[in-house]
This record gives C-alpha cells, structure tokens and sequence, in this order.
C-alpha cells in the first residue's frame, strides 16, 4: 500500500478536480457543437468574437490566455470552416484583423441553443452557477498573479 502522508492522494488534489471537471463539461458540448461543425477551443474563439468583435490574433489569444500559437490553427479551421475571414487594416496594412462571416454571425443562435443544454445538465441554478464561476475567475487571477511575480 502506497504511503500517502505527503498528500498525494489523487482525490485531494485542486487540480485534478478542476481537469475532471473541465473535461466533463467539455464532453458535454463536443457533440453539442460538432452538430454547427466547431470544436469547443474554436467555440471559445467564437465567443470572443461574438462579445468583442472583430480582433487580431494577439488580442484573442490574450482573452484566451493563450499563445498566438495556439490561436493560429483554430482561426484556420474556422476560416476554411467559413464562419471567419482575415481583413487588413486599413490603416495599417501589416494589422490582420479576425472578422466574423455572415455564416460566423449566424451559427451564433444554434450554439446559444447548446449552450442553454449544457447548462441544465449541469443541474446548478444560476446563482449556483455565478457563484462557481466567481471563485474560478478569483482563483485564476490569484494564480496570474503569482505568475507575474515569479517572471
């Protein structure tokens, strides 16, 4: 038998918890979505566009607190998909800037109606839901934080 007095135990673990709980919810929407042809990173893509409007990689990739690197490859598919193009600035030429297509505006509701799914199979009301998303959006910063100390 395993000696776990240094705390190890898999169900103890913060993060395990929030990777099975990510994962969970993730497997939720993949069938939910693949129906409009997206995947859930390209979803959360979607979403900064649908709330932000048109954006450069960079700054999607910021709200995402992602590399531009990871970004690049879902706005491809996205792209080939139809549901976004790539527009120059008209001031600035070297600016690529991240559009919604028609198609990209439209599949909006469809994926508004998967949204409404996952959320009563999650069986939280919405003060239970605001709640949980609150500590994780505290719990997000405070990890940032001590990030941005450590660099």
């Amino acid at each position: 038998m395993p000696d776990n007095r240094l705390g190890l135990e898999l169900d103890n673990q913060l993060c395990f918890a929030l990777y099975a709980a990510t994962n969970a919810v993730t497997r939720m929407y993949r069938p939910l979505l693949a129906k409009v042809g997206m995947t859930y990173p390209q979803y959360l893509v979607m979403l900064v566009l649908w709330q932000d409007g048109a954006r450069p990689i960079g700054k999607i990739a910021e709200r995402l607190r992602l590399g531009p690197s990871a970004v690049v490859p879902l706005v491809d598919q996205l792209q080939r998909n139809g549901f976004v193009q790539r527009r120059k600035d008209d001031n600035d030429r070297r600016m690529v800037y991240i559009d919604l297509t028609e198609q990209g505006a439209e599949v909006e509701r469809q994926v508004a109606a998967a949204r409404e799914m996952v959320t009563c199979r999650l069986g939280l009301d919405d003060a239970e839901i605001a709640s949980l998303r609150a500590e994780l959006t505290d719990l997000t910063s405070r990890l940032t934080a001590i990030d941005a100390e450590t660099a």
